[in-house]
Formats: C-alpha cells, structure tokens, sequence
C-alpha cells in the first residue's frame, strides 16, 4: 500500500439513502441462522465471491488479518464432525453453568452437529494474530478479533444475498480446528460456517428482533 488516490463516491439524495439502507435492513432481516441443510451442491465460485466480499472489510492498520479455509471434502468435514462434537458433548455436560443451557434450550441446539457432514462447504474463520516475514520475523497485526468480526458479519450478509444459509458455530476450545487443517500457530480459529441451502422441510425458531429504540442511543444535540 502506498500514496493515496481520490475518493470521490456520487452523492445521494437524503430520499435515496434512506431507501437503499432500509433495503438492505429488510433484506438482512429475513436471514435466519440454520441447522437443517440439504445435501445439493453450491458452486466454488460462489463460496469464493462471498469469501471476497468478506474481505472488503476494514481493518487495523489495512492488515486484513483474516483466513477462510473452505472445505468441501467429506473426510475433512467427517473428521471436524468427530472433533467438534466431542468438545460441544463435554460442554453440554460438564462445562456449561445451567443458565447457559437455559438461554439456548429455545433455539433447540445440542452437542450433536450432523449439519456438518450434510453441507456442501464448511468454511472456517481464523484470525492472524502476527504475520510471519520473508526472513522469519514477525510482523504483530492490530485489532485483530475486531477485524475479524467485522469480515465475519460482511461474510454473513453475502451469503445470505446469495441465497445461502449458514450458522455461526463456535465449538470450543477451537484449537481442534487449526490442527485438523494444519494452520501456522500464528492463526487462531474464531467462528466455524456450515454453509449450503436449508433442508426442504428445514424449520428456524420464532424470533423477534430488538426494536431500533433498544439497541439504539442518540446524542444530537440541538
């Protein structure tokens, strides 16, 4: 990265900024996270322009300290079956306090993940805490699970605008992952995406979203 260049995007009408945003609100509204899949196939390509869009996010010092590693090999998500449910079965039994159990008992989760085996891709998300140089020095990356966050929900849009589901699952401890496919030590798994289409008989929980007046706070002024 060097110099800068002109950025001069077209303005909008007041009338046109609201309708594109409330557009794009009406859109993400209907997104749903999903654990009935089916089996049907979903093109590389379209895995891949997601995972481009994702990567349009900002990031601490332009660092784009992300990696999605897609997979869509059986053995592969055959093994990440094996090793996430081992670890979620301990939780459920002996490391989630009851108030936890409680809070997701609505949604219907379990340890048991066959999604994982059914969807055409998982892709998993890990964050590059420093970057390794030619000589073998490290270069430390800055706000790193921010970056991370922000590509991980741009991910998510896209692969709703493209007609998929997905899940944000989070086994932990995660370490499983990066050994499994065989990241550098440098990069640590942050959030796990099965991704294809729902099931044909695939049904989601009930749920409201908080209103614009509770999850928004307003300082104008007069």
């Amino acid at each position: 990265m060097s110099g800068f260049i002109p950025y001069r995007p077209p303005p909008l009408s007041p009338e046109e900024s609201l309708a594109r945003v409330e557009a794009l609100r009406d859109e993400l509204d209907q997104r749903r996270s999903v654990r009935h899949f089916s089996p049907a196939p979903v093109d590389r390509a379209v895995i891949a322009g997601a995972i481009a869009a994702a990567s349009t996010a900002p990031s601490g010092a332009h660092r784009q300290p992300w990696r999605f590693v897609a997979i869509a090999d059986p053995a592969v998500k055959r093994r990440i079956r094996v090793a996430a449910e081992a670890e979620e079965k301990r939780s459920y039994e002996s490391r989630m306090p009851q108030e936890w159990k409680d809070a997701l008992a609505p949604l219907g989760t379990s340890w048991q993940k066959p999604y994982l085996e059914i969807v055409p891709w998982i892709v998993v998300v890990f964050a590059e805490n420093y970057q390794v140089g030619p000589g073998g020095e490290r270069r430390k990356n800055y706000y790193v699970k921010e970056s991370v966050g922000i590509a991980c929900g741009l991910f998510v849009a896209a692969l709703h605008r493209a007609g998929l589901a997905t899940l944000t699952h989070t086994p932990s401890p995660m370490k499983f992952l990066g050994e499994i496919l065989d990241r550098p030590p440098g990069e640590q798994a942050t959030i796990l995406f099965p991704i294809g289409y729902p099931a044909a008989d695939a049904e989601v929980p009930d749920i409201t979203r908080k209103p614009l007046e509770e999850v928004a706070v307003w300082f104008e002024g007069e």
